[in-house]
C-alpha cells in the first residue's frame, strides 16, 4: 500500500457507533491499521492514523433514554471506553474524533452546503424500510423474512416502515461515473470479491438516497431548517475530512494528507464507504480516497457473534487473559487477511506454543 507522493500516508478505521461497549471487531479494524500506520512509519512516510466515534442517530438517542441519561452525557461515557482501549491496545492513532465536537459539525454543515448549492439535495419526502440498528434504508427486495413473518435486512437487523418528510442526494446521478471509477481504478475497492459485490450493487441500479431524518433529533441540523437533522452516514463518513482540518482545504493537515490513503472497514459497512462516500466526494468535486478495503468478521468457535447468543468478545479480557502482544499477534496472524476468521482458546493458545513460544521463541533463544 503505497502512499501520497509527497511522502504522506493517511489511514483512517471506521468511526465506531457508541451505542454499546467496544468488541473484537473494534480492536481487529484498529490493529490493522495499526500495523500498517507502524510500517509506514518505519518505511520513512509522514504518517496520519484516524479513529474515533460515531456519536449521532436514532439508536444511541435510544440508548441513551434507556440509561436515563441525555445523549451528550451517554456519548461521553461511552466514547471513553473505545479511547481507554486505544491505550489498552498500544494503538498508535494520531488524532480521536468524536462526531459531536463542533469542529465536525461545522464540517457537516459545509459539505451539506456545498451539495445543496450545486443541485445533489432536494427536499421530498420518504416512505420505506428502515433499519435503526443499521442506521440504513433497504428496499423491498433486500428483505428476508423472520422466523415470526418480520422483515428483516441483509445484516440481520429488524426493519420498520418509516413515512417522513426528508432532504434526499441525488445518488442515482452518479452511477455510471461509480460504474467507471471502478473499472479505472480496479484497486479502489479490496479484496476483489468485495469489489465484485460493490459493482453487482450499483449495475442494480441506485435510487436518490434519504439524507435527513425528521423523527428523532440527536444529530447535526441541516443547515437552513433545524427540523431535520442529517442522516447519519453523511455525519459520519465526513469524520475523515474534519480530521485533517475541512471546511479549511488550504490547511497544511488537508494539502498533506488529502486524499486519504487507505479507509479500512468491516464488510458490513463497505456500501457505504464505496458507494456513498465516493458520490458525495464527487458531488463536492473533492478527490476521492485511494482505496477503501473491506475485511472480514470473526466469529466464536465457529458460531455468529450476537449479543442475544451471549458469546461476544471483549478484547479487554482476551488481553488481561493471554496479554496485549499475544492478541495483536494471534488477530494478526489467524486469518487471512480479507476473510472472515474464527476465535478459539484452542487456537489462540495453539498460536501462543506454536508460533510465540516455540517457533519465534527459540530463534530468539538461540540468536540472542
Amino acid at each position: 500500500m503505497s502512499g501520497s507522493e509527497n511522502g504522506s500516508f493517511y489511514i483512517t478505521t471506521p468511526i465506531y457507533y457508541v451505542n454499546d461497549k467496544p468488541h473484537i471487531g473494534h480492536a481487529y479494524t484498529t490493529l490493522a491499521c495499526d500495523v500498517l500506520a507502524r510500517f509506514k512509519r518505519l518505511d520513512g512516510y509522514d504518517v496520519k492514523f484516524l479513529t474515533g466515534t460515531d456519536e449521532h442517530g436514532q439508536k444511541v438517542e435510544a440508548s441513551a433514554e434507556k440509561a436515563g441519561i441525555d445523549p451528550q452525557t451517554f456519548t461521553d461515557q461511552v466514547s471513553q471506553n473505545f479511547r481507554d482501549l486505544t491505550g489498552l491496545c498500544n494503538f498508535s492513532n494520531d488524532d480521536f474524533i468524536r462526531t459531536t465536537e463542533d469542529r465536525h459539525k461545522e464540517a457537516c454543515q459545509h459539505i451539506w452546503k456545498v451539495l445543496e448549492d450545486k443541485g445533489y439535495i432536494y427536499l421530498g419526502s420518504y416512505a420505506g424500510w428502515y433499519a435503526v440498528r443499521d442506521e440504513a434504508f433497504y428496499t423491498e427486495t433486500e428483505l428476508t423474512k423472520g422466523p415470526n413473518g418480520e422483515k428483516i435486512a441483509p445484516t440481520g437487523a429488524e426493519v420498520e416502515w418509516v413515512e417522513e418528510p426528508s432532504y434526499f442526494f441525488k445518488l442515482s446521478a452518479f452511477e455510471d461515473k461509480l460504474l467507471d471509477l471502478y473499472q479505472n481504478d480496479p484497486g479502489f475497492v479490496g479484496p476483489d470479491s468485495r469489489r465484485n459485490e460493490v459493482i453487482s450493487f450499483v449495475k442494480g441500479g441506485l435510487r436518490d438516497l434519504s439524507v435527513s431524518r425528521t423523527t428523532f433529533k440527536w444529530g447535526v441540523p441541516v443547515p437552513g431548517n433545524d427540523e431535520h437533522i442529517m442522516y447519519v452516514w453523511l455525519d459520519a463518513l465526513t469524520n475523515y475530512l474534519t480530521a485533517v482540518g475541512y471546511p479549511d482545504e488550504n490547511n497544511d493537515q488537508y494539502k498533506k494528507f488529502w486524499p486519504a490513503s487507505i479507509h479500512m472497514v468491516g464488510k458490513d459497512i463497505l456500501r457505504f464507504h464505496a458507494i456513498y462516500w465516493p458520490a458525495f466526494l464527487m458531488a463536492a468535486d473533492l478527490p476521492l480516497p485511494k482505496r477503501v478495503f473491506a475485511h472480514g468478521w470473526w466469529t466464536n468457535d465457529g458460531q455468529k457473534i450476537s449479543k442475544s447468543i451471549g458469546n461476544v468478545i471483549d478484547p479487554v479480557e482476551l488481553i488481561e487473559e493471554y496479554g496485549l502482544d499475544q492478541v495483536r499477534y494471534f488477530m494478526m496472524r489467524e486469518v487471512p487477511f480479507g476473510k472472515d476468521g474464527d476465535y478459539s482458546r484452542r487456537a489462540i493458545i495453539s498460536r501462543m506454543n506454536g508460533d510465540l513460544a516455540n517457533d519465534i521463541g527459540n530463534l530468539a533463544q538461540r540468536v540472542l
